[in-house]
Formats: structure tokens, C-alpha cells, sequence
């Protein structure tokens, strides 16, 4: 039930009727008529801009058509007003006995409202978090990691088929280092005095369980092994069990992914991935699944993308322009294997192969997206960090180039998180050696906190996270606002089972909800369904936050109303059929509540403790 999407057709319906009588209306495009609901609430319900946008297309002044428009519309009984507002908005107000139809339905539809098929079962690869598996997951990555998890909710409360995926980055530089931190804990555990952590290595004491399960498992059988065999050995024993401890760090805050993907995986043919396929058995992910998909497992999927794209003519060898600004004093212009990004609309071209040969990143992650639309998902979102703005066009660049426009790629980018307590910023972590981990704020606040206020601010701007106002139980508070407001009302329904046992399974008048408080609250429940939709299609789940704050805020102005007026009280005494409508309105505040914290993944509280 979208009313927006069933009024704006309304208007539609109107526009056509009046073509019959209106030669200048016949054949007028209709697709930029909107229906929106006015920013000032005492101008009606719905604005629509019908009258503006067709006016040049006519060749008639707005006011003519919004005139014409609001006579047709006054015939609908569920109007109360109908005008024309400045040179040709038209302003609706839908009567209180529309309302309260409104709050019969999403009584009717109860833990369904708010569903929607706009998704139409459509295919959708959210990729997030995508840590390095060098050690835990730290706040950076947090924000991240909500945000892609409750827009993979949302999504799939708006019809769409959602995968959940994390990208493993196992393969480059990193993975080397982690190998030889990991191995220089496994000397530490053998007894040997390490001393301080060389530079360039990963200092947190994360690592120490690792070099002791070695240790205890292998003795000293890796102090003699040749230096190329010992780091593949530690590289693929370090990467399994960090995984291990980003998942359990994930579960912390209720996050599970569908599918965790091995870049490593995209450098190996079917031969090749042989030798390691224990690796990847022990790192979850099938490999036998991964080459029956692939059109030619004799080359790796690096290897196929790369001539998937000179197939089209977008490879070629060049000179790529030095870095603008200042010149790198190692910077020497070289022939190199390059992708014609630019005809995609990135700045420039870009390189997918080193100086020594080997793919560049970039060439991975082409390669990677080629395999996301060989699995079916036409629809990807990348959630990345901060710092990861320069990919952005490149890779939405690859995805247009590689699926012929047929994919299409949003990638959101979730700007820094700042960690303060009381004002103050906090100190790094001794665990991890440079940083606070995930797991230190989550079990600080609990994942309600954490999961609401990372997403009470749009993912492209910065947040403060300060740990004492997100445990503090007020008002300034929103999480602990909202989860309030639910709690709130399961008290009240629960005084009310003892005032009239069995209330639940009797009809409520709700003409008797008359006070203008109480018609606010149905009209903001009955925008929810749209909340959804347009939330959903603008990969934008803040919304959803706010929108629950708003609910929240609403609800407990009619409770402090009430207190001041005891006949506005939800439970009035010697009056049970206005008692049961004013049930009735916070049952399904309630509802609505809970639909949109299950969306961000948060307790809807039935007691604040």
C-alpha cells in the first residue's frame, strides 16, 4: 500500500479524462508528474507539479490546467481540499475518514506492511566489509560492514534477491607481510626473544595465538624449511584464521555474509588451484562450483577478462601521463598493458599489468566483477572505505565495459568514523597494535548502538561516535529513543490486557480517533511503504533511521500530550471504545517500529532495562 504511487495515479487518471475535453492535453508525456507530500505539513497531504510540467508541452499556462486539473480531482470524496498553490502547484488534503481507513490497512497487513515487490525478484551481488585478512576488523571498517548489511536488508524487503558478499583480499603484498609477522609469533612461541616488532611488519598481539597453534601442531619444523615454502605455508595458515576472527568479529554485530570469494582463486586455472585446493576448502569457498561457471578453466579468470575486453578492442599498449601535481622522482614513462577506461567515462586510462609483469589490482577486481555477472547479478553495489574514491569510475568503467552496459555497478563510499568519549578522542588499542578494533566498541555498547548510530548519518559524510552519548537513556539518545518508544508502547498494551482482558480480539471504532496528533501519526505510518521503495532504490538506508526517529518522536509527543491531558491518555478510564482505537493507533506504531528496526538490524526492546 503506497499511497503516493496510488494517488499520483489518481492524478494520471484525471490528466486522461481531461484529454477527451482538452485537444491541447492529447499526447502530452506524463512521466515527470510527481506526487510529493508538501515540506509544510499545513498545506495539504500530497503536492503534485502535473500543472508545471505539462504546461510547455500544451501550450498552456499552468493555472489553465491546474484549474481543469482541480475540478476533475474534487470529484474523488476522499479529497477535503483541493487548490492551486503559486503559478500552478496543485495541493490535496485527503479526509480524516481517509486516514483512518489508512490505519485499518496497516492494521490488516500487520508484520507484511511495509513489503514490496518493486525489487521484482531481481538479482543483486552487495558486496561490503571486505577487509584485508591481516588481522581484526577495526571501527574504520564498522561503518561499512552496517551500512551494506542493512541495505542488504532493506533491498530484500523491497522484493529484491540479494547475495551478501565479502571479497577476500588473499592475493598481493599484504598477504606476505602477514605471513612473516605471523611466522616471527611462531619464533616467539618456540621460546625464541623476538624483541620488538621489526617496521613494516603487523605489531598487534593478534597474531600471538597464531604462531602458537603452529607451534603447537608443527614443533620447530618451519625453522628449517626454504624461506618460499615456509611463507605460502604461513600466508594460507594466517589468512584461514584471521577470516576465522573477522567472522566471529562479524557475528558480534550480527552480520553474515552469504558468500566470502577468494581473489586469490582469480589467478589460477582449474590446473593450477590443484595444489592449494585445501586452502580454499578451509577457507569456504568452492572452487569446483567457481570453474564449472567459467567458460575457459584453462586460463584464470584474470587471464579470461582480460581477453573478454581485447575481444571488444579496449586493450592496447601505452604511455600513461605522469601523476598530476608533482613528478615522483622514480616516475619513468613505460609501454604498458592498458584498458581504455576513458571511453567509459573515467579520467584516464588505466594500467592492468606491473612493470615486472604481474596483474595490477585493478585487474583482479575486473575480473572479480566479470565473475559477479557470469553468477547472474546484472545489479552490483560495492560498499567501500574512505580512502577508495579513485576507483569509483575505473571500476564502473570495467563493469560497463566487460557487460556491454547490460551490468551496472553503484558503489557507495562510507566516509571516516571518529571515535570520541565525551568529547574527546580515544586512544588506539593495545590489541591491535594501531587501532581500535570493531569488537572493542561493540562489546563497549552493544550492537544495537553501534548498528543504529552508524547509520544516522548519510554513508558519504563523517561521523563522531562518542561512547557516552550512545549509552546515555535520553532523548539525545536516538537509538535508545526509538528502542524507548517500542518499549513504551508493550507497556502500555500490557496494563491494557489487565484493564480489558481480551481487548485484542474486539473491533475498535476508529472514527473515535479525532485529535490531529493522532491523524499525524497514521499519515506518517502510512508513508513507510515509500519510505521503503525510495530508500531502497537509492541504496540509502539512513532513511530508514531517520524515519524511525521521526516515528518515535511522534509517538512520544502524544504520550507527554496525554499527560497533560488525560483524555488524550492511551488507556482511558470509563471510556474502553475510545481506550481500543487509541490501542489500535499505538499497535500499529509498534508494528511499524519494529519493521523498521528489523531493517537496521536492531531489538525492538519490549522493556528498557
Amino acid at each position: 500500500m503506497n499511497i503516493f504511487n496510488d494517488f499520483r495515479q489518481e492524478v494520471l487518471t484525471a490528466l486522461e479524462g481531461l484529454q477527451a475535453t482538452e485537444p491541447r492535453l492529447k499526447g502530452c508525456e506524463m512521466l515527470a508528474v510527481t506526487l510529493e507530500a508538501p515540506r509544510d505539513p499545513s498545506h495539504g497531504d500530497f503536492s503534485t507539479n502535473a500543472a508545471m510540467v505539462l504546461s510547455k508541452q500544451a501550450g498552456m499556462k499552468p493555472r489553465e490546467i491546474a484549474d481543469l486539473l482541480c475540478g476533475a480531482l474534487r470529484r474523488d470524496s476522499r479529497f477535503e481540499k483541493v487548490e492551486v498553490a503559486g503559478p500552478g502547484f496543485i495541493n490535496l488534503r485527503l479526509t480524516a475518514d481517509f486516514w483512518r481507513g489508512a490505519l485499518a490497512a496497516i492494521l490488516a497487513d500487520a508484520d507484511q506492511y511495509g513489503v514490496s515487490k518493486i525489487g521484482a525478484g531481481i538479482r543483486v551481488s552487495i558486496e561490503y566489509v571486505s577487509a584485508n585478512p591481516t588481522g581484526p576488523m577495526h571501527v574504520g571498517h564498522t561503518r561499512g560492514a552496517v551500512f551494506g548489511d542493512t541495505l542488504a536488508n532493506l533491498m530484500e524487503k523491497a522484493g529484491y534477491q540479494v547475495c551478501r558478499e565479502y571479497y577476500i583480499n588473499d592475493a598481493g603484498g599484504q598477504v606476505d607481510v602477514l605471513a612473516r609477522s605471523a611466522y616471527l609469533r611462531y619464533r616467539e612461541a618456540l621460546g625464541e626473544d623476538i624483541g620488538e616488532i621489526p617496521e613494516g611488519l603487523y605489531p598487534g598481539d593478534y597474531l600471538k595465538p597464531v604462531g602458537r597453534a603452529i607451534a603447537a601442531r608443527d614443533g620447530g619444523k618451519w625453522l628449517s624449511e626454504p624461506e618460499e615454502k615456509r611463507i605460502e605455508f604461513f600466508a594460507n595458515f594466517a589468512v584461514i584464521e584471521m577470516m576465522k576472527l573477522i567472522k566471529d568479529d562479524l557475528r558480534s554485530l550480527n552480520i553474515v555474509h552469504d558468500t566470502f570469494f577468494s581473489e586469490r582463486i582469480l589467478h589460477h586455472n582449474a590446473e593450477s588451484v590443484k595444489p592449494i585446493q585445501d586452502y580454499f576448502r578451509d577457507l569456504g569457498f568452492d572452487t569446483d562450483d567457481y570453474f564449472s561457471r567459467r567458460g575457459d578453466p584453462d586460463k584464470s579468470a584474470v587471464e579470461a577478462a582480460v581477453h573478454a575486453l581485447k575481444q571488444k578492442d579496449l586493450i592496447y599498449n601505452g604511455v600513461l601521463e605522469p601523476p598530476k601535481g608533482k613528478l615522483p622522482d622514480d616516475w619513468e614513462p613505460r609501454p604498458q598493458t592498458l584498458f581504455r577506461a576513458t571511453q567509459f567515462g573515467d579520467d584516464v586510462d588505466r594500467a592492468l599489468k606491473k612493470s615486472d609483469g604481474s596483474s595490477t589490482y585493478f585487474a583482479s577486481d575486473i575480473a572479480y566483477h566479470h565473475d559477479k555477472f557470469r553468477r547472474g547479478y546484472s545489479h552490483m553495489i560495492d560498499v567501500f572505505g574512505a580512502d577508495h574514491g579513485g576507483y569509483v569510475k575505473r571500476m564502473t568503467a570495467a563493469v560497463a565495459a566487460l557487460t556491454g552496459g547490460k551490468g551496472v555497478l553503484d558503489v557507495k563510499i562510507c566516509q571516516l568514523v571518529r571515535l570520541l568519549r565525551n568529547g574527546e578522542q580515544v586512544k588506539m588499542s593495545k590489541r591491535s597494535g594501531n587501532f581500535v578494533t570493531l569488537r572493542e566498541v561493540v562489546d563497549e555498547v552493544g550492537p544495537d548502538a553501534v548498528r543504529f548510530m552508524m547509520l544516522y548519518r548519510k554513508n558519504d559524510a563523517p561521523l563522531d561516535f562518542d561512547f557516552a552519548k550512545v549509552t546515555e537513556q535520553s532523548r539525545d539518545n536516538p537509538v535508545f529513543y526509538v528502542q524507548y518508544a517500542h518499549a513504551r508502547i508493550c507497556s502500555v498494551l500490557r496494563n491494557a490486557q489487565d484493564a480489558f482482558p481480551g481487548f485484542l480480539t474486539e473491533t475498535a471504532d476508529l472514527l473515535l480517533l479525532r485529535d490531529e496528533t493522532e491523524l499525524s501519526l497514521i499519515r506518517l505510518m502510512a508513508a513507510w511503504p515509500r519510505m521503503v521503495e525510495t530508500a531502497a532504490q537509492m541504496h540509502e538506508p539512513h532513511r530508514i533511521a531517520f524515519y524511525a526517529h521521526d516515528l518515535a518522536s511522534a509517538f512520544h509527543g502524544l504520550w507527554n500530550k496525554g499527560n497533560d491531558d488525560p483524555q488524550l491518555r492511551f488507556i482511558v478510564s470509563g471510556q474502553k471504545d475510545v481506550t481500543l482505537a487509541r490501542l489500535a493507533l499505538i499497535r500499529a506504531i509498534k508494528g511499524v517500529i519494529a519493521s523498521a528496526l528489523a531493517i537496521l538490524g536492531v531489538a525492538a526492546q519490549e522493556e528498557m532495562r
